[in-house]
């Protein structure tokens, strides 16, 4: 008896667990593999699911929208992660820096300058994709767009509608998904930045440092946790991207913008669950192998 308590003692942490396994397995296990049965299946949400095997996988790579829609996820995922990454950490940096030199006593009276332009730039993450793709779609409109104007007063001329083309059309919607969620990668490389103790960078001065050097050697290093959640996300999020497509461009034209999330919707609603389930799958696995690889490398960048 005193060996079983001391056993249930020893192992506490392994039962406070148990709630938090339990909401893992009702909430993701048991949808995963309810979906990977329907994914096996010819039905329409109605009638009565019939096996069918992997026809539904072997469709899909038979359907050249289909494909031309994972194009279009990877292509939005190539330019949308990066330029989030490289956006956040810059306006990380800066803030950060000028954060840094308002706190002398001379700058005293500016100190509120600061946090009131970093929750100017977050807070466009903090609005529906859907909504700021609306607005977007009417600043952007050629002749009455308050942007299109804006472009034309400086010079810039849109030769028509950039929504027209799906090349172009593609690009604004990288850059309007990364104008709107910059800010919300700046947080976390902040949050990293302020977490880097003041003493590495003296040192690293006394020892006759560069401030290239320092961001190399200090800066860098020091931001891999916040890095590597900032690459995760962010690529999650740009392989899963539905709302801003689906507010600017519907998809179009055409089909040209189209990306897999929209392509599920749209075969859902169209009286084919069971493919579009197995096209979830599909978009299952090119989000996964990704992630895992992102993961393992900054595994093994944390273990250097």
């Amino acid at each position: 008896m005193q060996r079983l308590n001391k056993n249930v003692t020893a192992n506490w942490h392994l039962y406070m667990a148990i709630p938090a396994l339990i909401l893992f397995s009702l909430f993701f296990l048991y949808p995963l593999a309810r979906g990977v049965r329907l994914s096996l299946m010819d039905w329409n949400g109605y009638s009565t699911p019939t096996f069918i095997g992997l026809s539904n996988f072997i469709n899909f790579f038979k359907d050249d929208r289909a494909l031309h829609d994972i194009g279009n996820t990877v292509i939005f995922a190539l330019g949308s992660a990066p330029l989030l990454n490289i956006f956040g950490l810059g306006l990380a940096l800066l803030l950060n820096e000028s954060g840094n030199s308002l706190k002398s006593p001379s700058s005293k009276g500016k100190r509120s300058f600061i946090p009131a332009v970093r929750g100017m730039i977050y807070l466009p993450a903090v609005i529906s994709p859907m909504i700021m793709g609306s607005v977007w779609y009417l600043l952007l409109q050629p002749g009455r767009g308050l942007f299109a104007i804006f472009l034309q007063r400086v010079g810039i001329d849109m030769a028509g509608n950039w929504m027209l083309s799906g090349s172009s059309a593609l690009s604004v919607i990288i850059l309007v998904n990364v104008w709107q969620f910059a800010g919300m990668t700046m947080v976390i490389y902040l949050a990293g930045l302020q977490a880097i103790p003041a003493e590495l960078y003296e040192a690293g001065r006394v020892e006759g440092a560069s401030g290239f050097q320092l961001f190399r050697y200090i800066t860098i290093p020091q931001l891999l946790p916040a890095i590597r959640i900032n690459v995760i996300t962010n690529i999650i999020g740009s392989l899963s991207v539905f709302e801003v497509i689906l507010a600017l461009t519907d998809g179009g034209p055409g089909y040209a913008t189209e990306s897999l999330s929209i392509y599920i919707m749209r075969m859902s609603y169209g009286s084919r669950t069971g493919f579009s389930t197995a096209v979830a799958m599909i978009l299952f696995m090119i989000i996964l192998v990704p992630v895992l690889f992102s993961m393992r490398f900054f595994d093994k960048l944390e273990d250097a």
